[in-house]
């Protein structure tokens, strides 16, 4: 299955912030420099979604705030209901 994130880099912490016409807005708190933000959001969905990071991939938007993730293994209301849970607020 796939979501579409809007990534936040460069914040104090790790957060889910909300979901918003389809798109996941996430806070992450990684510099945009070097694919530190990207790696950091895959392990942040991974303890968020308890799944390995290997399941979690960006499809489309790697060097965007866009991005398309796929995760294998979740159904959509798994993930949906996970992330959900996880947003600060």
């Amino acid at each position: 299955m796939r979501i579409a994130v809007q990534g936040h880099p460069g914040a104090k912490r790790n957060e889910v912030v909300r979901f918003e016409e389809g798109v996941w807005h996430i806070k992450i708190a990684a510099p945009p420099t070097e694919g530190k933000a990207n790696k950091e959001l895959i392990e942040f969905l991974s303890k968020v979604l308890d799944i390995s990071k290997s399941r979690i991939s960006i499809d489309k938007g790697a060097t965007g705030h866009r991005k398309l993730i796929a995760i294998e293994g979740l159904i959509k209301e798994g993930v949906e209901e996970r992330l959900k849970k996880a947003i600060t607020g």
